[in-house]
């Protein structure tokens, strides 16, 4: 087997099923999971449609490169949604469609890294646990820049040294972030794009939680926006994600696309062609209809939005609640051991959480997911209430936890 294998550390939900086995939560009190980002809202019935219709082509290969229909489609979506100018993305040979942003994100640190030099590859921490993965199966080294209160959950790039740009091949960028739902604004993305530019390396933007806002007038910059505003009209070294599981309640259709640097898209497209990663041409149609559509992702916003108002109203009895901007995730500071708030909620209330620690790495001489937790607020509103209200009991139970701030 490949060692680099034994370098990769257990999922996160592989921890938090270890974190709660043994335990035996009240019978009478039905669960509510708020632990993993799976949205729960109805996948659109205009998607559901293009898929069924399209089922006929079930017996056909789809080519690697997808549908050129489903790339004028994303391009158009691309150029709407984030004020491009009509020409400014070729469906030819800057659009890759992708089987959710997982594998994407995966895979282009596997064609990126060269691992015969240094390959260090920057991220966020607290992260998607697959960055972290997709570094170390490439043979690169995963280094953690710390998102805090103190840093407005928004990584540092002056914080870090030229003597590690240097070594650095790729940086993942997660805007909207995930778990803390800060937007890195477009002077930070001006800044990064410019030492990617001094120091040789690739910004990979997972934007997939782009379309989950507060403010409906007021939609994420994303970086090919950023970078065309720059006058990088080539998106030379940038690389973006976006998926339609958060996006348009479709996590199972596993559907997304990569967008960018033409020079880069070329050897990955060559590279996927091997990794067999193509979309079924029903889910493209499906995907087709989906990203041609916005009514459904501003009814989604919406639900998301009354969710955050109710919930906040409740954990503010014990927690002072201060909103994200964007995504679904609520990140409190607990006050405490974060894997015993997660633990003993889920034995007194029957309610799952994710630790704020299992989200990120010691590093720094610190671990800035300890004393955090996530909760997903993808449920429907009845449940994502009733769990607000069995939260709020337990901290009011356990005094240890009364001292807890949610930021």
């Amino acid at each position: 087997m490949n060692p680099l294998l034994d370098r990769l550390q257990p999922y996160p939900f592989e921890r938090l099923a270890r974190l709660k086995a043994g335990l035996t939560p009240p019978a009478h009190l039905d669960h509510i999971a708020l632990s993993m980002g799976e949205p729960q809202h109805p996948t659109p019935d205009l998607i559901k449609d293009a898929l069924a219709n399209h089922l006929a082509s079930l017996t056909q290969y789809p080519a690697t490169k997808g549908l050129l229909e489903l790339r004028c489609v994303i391009a158009k979506w691309l150029t709407r949604r984030f004020k491009l100018p009509a020409e400014a993305i070729d469906p030819e040979h800057q659009i890759l469609p992708c089987s959710g942003t997982r594998e994407a994100l995966f895979a282009l640190a596997q064609a990126l890294i060269d691992p015969t030099r240094a390959a260090r590859v920057v991220m966020p921490n607290p992260f998607y646990q697959i960055y972290e993965g997709a570094a170390l199966l490439a043979g690169g080294t995963p280094t953690f820049l710390q998102t805090t209160r103190e840093t407005d959950y928004l990584p540092d790039f002056d914080a870090v040294p030229d003597a590690l740009w240097n070594e650095c091949q790729l940086v993942y960028l997660c805007s909207p972030g995930n778990p803390t739902g800060a937007i890195l604004p477009a002077r930070g993305m001006a800044k990064l794009m410019n030492l990617a530019e001094k120091f040789d390396f690739v910004v990979a933007s997972d934007e997939c939680y782009s379309e989950l806002y507060m403010d409906e007038n007021n939609p994420p910059q994303g970086l090919l926006e950023v970078a065309h505003s720059m006058g990088n009209t080539d998106f030379k070294r940038c690389i973006v994600f976006h998926s339609l599981s958060k996006r348009s309640n479709a996590p199972g259709l596993r559907s997304g696309f990569i967008a960018g640097d033409k020079a880069l898209m070329s050897p990955f497209l060559r590279y996927r062609t091997y990794h067999g990663a193509a979309l079924s041409i029903p889910v493209q149609y499906a995907s087709m209809a989906a990203w041609g559509d916005e009514q459904h992702v501003i009814a989604n916003r919406a639900l998301y939005r009354e969710k955050f108002k109710h919930v906040a109203e409740i954990l503010g009895h014990v927690m002072t609640i201060k909103l994200p901007p964007a995504g679904f995730y609520l990140w409190p500071d607990i006050g405490g051991d974060d894997q015993r708030f997660a633990r003993d909620l889920f034995a007194q209330e029957h309610v799952t959480i994710l630790p704020g620690s299992f989200l990120s790495r010691e590093a720094q001489g610190r671990n800035p997911g300890h004393s955090h937790v996530r909760l997903a607020l993808v449920a429907p509103l009845d449940q994502c209430l009733e769990a607000a209200h069995r939260i709020t009991r337990f901290v009011l139970s356990n005094p240890s936890f009364q001292t807890s701030t949610c930021h």
